[in-house]
């Protein structure tokens, strides 16, 4: 796990904490690291978790199936990023979504009880680790926000619009690389993937956009 040391300095649970303070916090929160190949379930549907959990290696999907096999993807996990804290409050429930392994993928496992918990291995990075995972929830619940923001438009056009343009802000640039192919963009829109291409190129004809593969430049 030493090795994955430098990705989570990086990330928002341990800012501010130096490599020995994380080692030795691995130790006391009783750390495991699991490992996954492309399209196996990191987390499903119905299980209870008790973990906070990181992604130091490869990239994951949050995503849920109905009775018929129809597909939406609710979000994206990269490097660094945290997910199913919003299932490890007493009495939350059981997972709701699944979650998937979109290439081979290594994950960090932390104890909740002990991350919430000071001890004398390494109690003064407690409070900070606390601090820092409140503001990464914060983090999550704005991303939400802004998905709920493109669900709520009426039209196929408009969700890609407001999604388009969202990123190009986040990106700071008007030429983007979205994380997602036809199948997964339309999955996270929940719209007709056919319909979607179709605005797409109605899009790119008004002379709105150009677009290769995931690659797009708003004009």
């Amino acid at each position: 796990m030493k090795k994955y040391i430098p990705i989570l300095k990086r990330t928002q649970i341990f800012s501010g904490v130096g490599d020995h303070e994380i080692e030795a916090i691995l130790s006391c929160l009783n750390t495991r690291l699991g490992n996954y190949k492309k399209g196996e379930y990191v987390l499903r549907q119905g299980e209870h978790v008790n973990d906070i959990t990181v992604l130091v290696e490869g990239n994951l999907h949050i995503q849920k199936d109905d009775y018929w096999g129809n597909r939406s993807i609710l979000g994206q996990i990269a490097v660094g990023e945290m997910f199913g804290e919003a299932y490890i409050a007493p009495e939350s429930g059981a997972l709701l979504n699944d979650v998937v392994a979109l290439e081979d993928s290594a994950v960090m496992f932390f104890d909740i009880k002990k991350m919430l918990t000071t001890c004398s291995a390494a109690c003064r990075f407690h409070a900070m680790i606390v601090q820092n995972m409140f503001f990464a929830i914060s983090e999550k619940n704005r991303k939400l926000v802004q998905k709920l923001g493109h669900m709520s438009k009426r039209s196929t056009r408009e969700k890609l619009i407001s999604y388009l343009s969202e990123e190009a802000k986040r990106q700071g640039s008007a030429k983007i690389t979205i994380p997602f192919n036809r199948q997964q963009l339309a999955d996270f829109l929940s719209v007709d993937r056919s319909a979607m291409s179709n605005e797409l190129c109605k899009l790119r004809d008004a002379g709105l956009l150009e677009f290769e593969k995931n690659q797009f430049r708003l004009l």
